[in-house]
């Protein structure tokens, strides 16, 4: 099979390599991928700013494929179902965190394109119990982005907290995730003030016509106080940032999984019970509420389609902020 690999930590490129097609072995499938996003984490590993990842690696961790073998004990799926894998690939399920429903913070927990092999290849092989069914309104390179970027975002804006408190919502860093996070909240009625670069008009014209309230350069003040604010953007000065515009008892979410150190900043901005919370991963729960709720709302994802061998310009265009929406990886048929 053909495959993208990493194959030394901070590489910043992947080398293109042939491989042996996978087995599936008791309780996983074998994965014929279709389509595979590409997430600002995976970005994070081949620069190695996250640690430990288990080189030679294939990333990707926004797959969607069809089930080409079934291991042993495997029941949920058949040959020829289409799936989605996000970024949890195995928890243990015995811990304090797992028994408690937070096997997102398992602490033996393993992730798809971190510690196994992920999705920039033309198969993968996964633990059928981290795999999922998708919505069939969704096409194969609409619904990978949903697996992360999708995903992560939902976990990260109920958090937030509910709508009776939260009207006016700022999503910090408009690309994959609050493209999509943005038009839920929309169909629930909130107001969105989405925060891009500075100078950046072509991302404030699209969360524009997205239907936002306001778009604006993340070092403007919104029109009105916020009451929680998303930061899916990997820079930590856009927490003190995002605490100055939201109201009292706001909430300020970091959505990511690395994030540059956050500055010092005055007291008087976290006062009056404000509070700062950090996502981390997602919960197989997580996954089956917003695939549910991505059924129902029609979301619009929008995509920039690259073929599989161009996973370095994919990486090297979603380095500079130059994607508008989500990057996805597709295998040549």
């Amino acid at each position: 099979m053909k495959a993208m690999v990493l194959t030394r930590p901070g590489a910043r490129e992947l080398e293109p390599s042939e491989r042996d097609l996978p087995v599936a072995l008791p309780g996983e499938v074998l994965v014929k991928v279709l389509a595979c996003g590409v997430c600002r984490t995976d970005l994070h590993v081949v620069d190695g700013e996250l640690p430990d990842a288990e080189i030679p690696l294939i990333p990707g961790h926004e797959i969607v494929g069809v089930v080409e073998q079934i291991g042993d004990g495997v029941t949920a799926f058949n040959i020829g179902d289409r799936v989605g894998i996000p970024w949890l690939g195995y928890a243990c399920g015995d811990c304090a965190l797992c028994r408690s429903g937070r096997e997102n913070l398992c602490p033996n927990a393993r992730f798809i394109g971190y510690h196994s092999d992920g999705g920039y290849a033309d198969y993968t092989v996964v633990d059928a119990a981290y795999t999922f069914k998708l919505p069939d309104s969704y096409s194969d390179v609409d619904a990978a982005p949903l697996l992360c970027a999708g995903l992560i975002g939902y976990r990260a804006y109920r958090m937030a907290g509910p709508r009776e408190s939260v009207r006016r919502l700022g999503l910090y860093g408009f690309g994959a995730a609050a493209h999509i996070i943005a038009q839920v909240a929309l169909h629930d009625e909130r107001e969105v003030y989405a925060f891009t670069s500075p100078g950046d008009d072509e991302k404030q014209a699209f969360a524009r016509d997205l239907g936002v309230t306001w778009a604006g350069g993340s070092n403007e003040p919104p029109p009105e106080s916020l009451d929680a604010a998303l930061v899916f953007a990997p820079v930590g000065r856009l927490i003190p940032e995002a605490l100055s515009h939201v109201a009292p008892a706001g909430v300020v979410v970091c959505a990511g999984i690395h994030m540059s150190d956050v500055p010092s900043f005055p007291y008087r901005l976290l006062w009056e019970e404000r509070i700062v919370r950090s996502v981390a991963n997602l919960t197989r729960q997580d996954a089956r509420d917003f695939l549910e709720l991505a059924a129902k709302v029609p979301i619009k994802i929008h995509t920039e389609r690259y073929d599989l061998a161009d996973a370095n310009r994919a990486l090297a265009d979603v380095r500079r902020g130059h994607i508008r929406g989500a990057a996805v990886l597709v295998p040549a048929v």
